[in-house]
């Protein structure tokens, strides 16, 4: 397993080599620290915290604070992975300079190493400003959870023809204009395989896919729907690599039993009295 730190530049050697780049979610100290010693290439502190974490319907509600708050935790941890932040609704629309100082703040406040935001030819220009101040930009676009309004729901991006958001003509130009403003990678979501593959095959940088088949030079999850922890629907796309809810819930379950009929703690779990510090 490779121990070299992953930086920024690492993405474009990975992608020459055609090295598949692994990269989980991660909100906290204890499952970062683990995916970072698994091996992990990339830890993203996803605004999907707002819907994993807080248990809200949308990623819309998330603040830059709280975006700071769980990159803190999670750089802490880390000592191999790249950690990126999601820039969440609204800290980068506004205007370039208010992007700038939310970027900022999840760099010098959460330790992030990059950030990531949303959209693609409507954005470019304030990926460019970040960029030109040496804040690294991973793009993302197709399903794009915060323009879930306009979507009508979490739905499939690209199927349709045409240079209207979400239609497939309009996802190349945002790729390539992205790619051209200084993004170093993109997100690709929530599209058909054959238009990442294409995507994936005319941008110079790394796209990581999710729900976008398997043509990608990386993928990502989210961490509770990688770990089998997510009891609520799961989008097609998904794999579980662990089945963590039943075990979780079969855990709490024993030691509620065992604490109710006495059997907990037992001798062996109780200090005696020559143990206790003087």
């Amino acid at each position: 397993m490779a121990s070299e730190k992953v930086r920024v530049p690492d993405l474009a050697r990975m992608k020459a080599r055609r090295r598949k780049i692994a990269m989980l979610t991660a909100y906290d100290y204890c499952f970062a620290r683990l995916f970072d010693q698994a091996g992990i290439d990339l830890l993203l502190v996803g605004d999907s915290l707002g819907m994993t974490v807080q248990g809200r319907d949308t990623t819309l509600p998330v603040t830059v604070d709280e975006m700071v708050y769980h990159l803190r935790m999670v750089t802490r941890a880390r000592t191999r992975a790249l950690v990126i932040g999601d820039m969440p609704f609204l800290s980068y629309q506004v205007s370039a300079e208010e992007a700038l100082r939310n970027a900022g703040r999840l760099m010098k406040e959460g330790g992030a190493e990059a950030v990531k935001l949303e959209g693609g030819v409507m954005v470019a220009d304030t990926v460019r400003r970040l960029v030109d101040v040496d804040i690294p930009v991973m793009g993302h676009i197709g399903l794009t959870p915060q323009s879930v309004h306009r979507m009508g729901g979490y739905r499939v991006q690209g199927r349709t023809e045409g240079r209207t958001p979400g239609c497939r003509e309009r996802l190349l130009e945002d790729a390539a204009a992205l790619q051209q403003a200084g993004a170093f990678a993109i997100v690709l979501e929530g599209m058909p395989a054959e238009l990442a593959g294409e995507i994936t095959e005319h941008c110079a940088v790394p796209t990581i896919g999710i729900g976008a088949g398997p043509q990608c030079d990386g993928q990502v999850l989210v961490m509770h729907d990688m770990l089998g922890l997510t009891q609520s629907h799961k989008p097609r796309f998904v794999k579980s690599f662990a089945a963590l809810a039943e075990a979780v819930t079969s855990a709490a379950a024993a030691y509620a039993r065992e604490v109710r009929e006495g059997v907990f703690p037992a001798p062996e779990h109780c200090y005696l009295r020559k143990e206790l510090p003087s």
